[in-house]
């Protein structure tokens, strides 16, 4: 990832054209930020504001040299809202806002048919390390290695439907910063807001994916609507 490349989302300006009777044909979404990852496939996750704990998810396909929806659903954020990536700390439940990529899926279900990303199957010694002092910090391990406390790690296979299909966001992934955070993906709902990751309902999930395609460069964007996280790249 580039660092210190801006994101912006939508400006509230931007949204006030897209209603009925402006006489305007508004950009995309997509097409508005100033970095959308270089590839040909977007995900945004939009709040409506900082505090938020839900908003709308969006993906898009790049045709042609045009950003078109592809698909659209209600999003659940962290019950601490949205916060600038760069400055998270772990264990606070918010939503890291950025632009990230999305390393690989996973879940307790087998992958919907025609994924092409790569699919871990969840199997009881699969751990998410958490730790701040393990080597392994921010990553899948199996089995859980010596210097990984439990305590300290998600065992996957406990989160039932919510890990049912799940994509790693790439957020302190390349180069993990010890405190920042751990654990950040985008999967099926749970009972409500979320401890940090975005969630969608279970049948968008498998429609994103089955929709994702890793040789098109996917990336999620997360931020808020009014603009107001106006972020780096991670």
């Amino acid at each position: 990832m580039r660092p210190g490349v801006v994101l912006a989302l939508a400006s509230a300006s931007c949204l006030a054209l897209t209603g009925p009777g402006s006489g305007l044909d508004p950009l995309p979404l997509p097409a508005r930020m100033a970095d959308t990852g270089d590839g040909g496939q977007l995900i945004t996750a939009e709040a409506p504001s900082t505090g938020s704990t839900s908003g709308t998810l969006t993906w898009w396909d790049l045709r042609d040299g045009q950003w078109t929806q592809a698909g659209s659903a209600p999003a659940r954020f962290g019950s601490g809202g949205l916060v600038e990536g760069g400055s998270r700390k772990q264990g606070t439940n918010t939503t890291p806002t950025g632009l990230y990529d999305l390393p690989f899926g996973f879940g307790i279900q087998p992958a919907p048919e025609d994924t092409a990303v790569e699919y871990r199957p969840v199997l009881d010694r699969s751990w998410w390390c958490q730790d701040n002092g393990s080597r392994s910090y921010n990553r899948w391990v199996e089995p859980l290695p010596a210097d990984c406390a439990a305590a300290e790690a998600e065992h996957l296979i406990d989160y039932g439907t919510q890990y049912a299909y799940a994509l790693v966001i790439g957020f302190n992934y390349d180069r993990p910063v010890t405190g920042r955070g751990a654990g950040i993906f985008l999967h099926v709902n749970g009972k409500g807001a979320t401890a940090g990751c975005v969630s969608v309902p279970q049948d968008a999930m498998l429609r994103i994916l089955r929709w994702v395609r890793p040789g098109r460069r996917p990336h999620i964007a997360v931020g808020t609507t009014d603009g107001a996280t106006a972020v780096s790249r991670y």
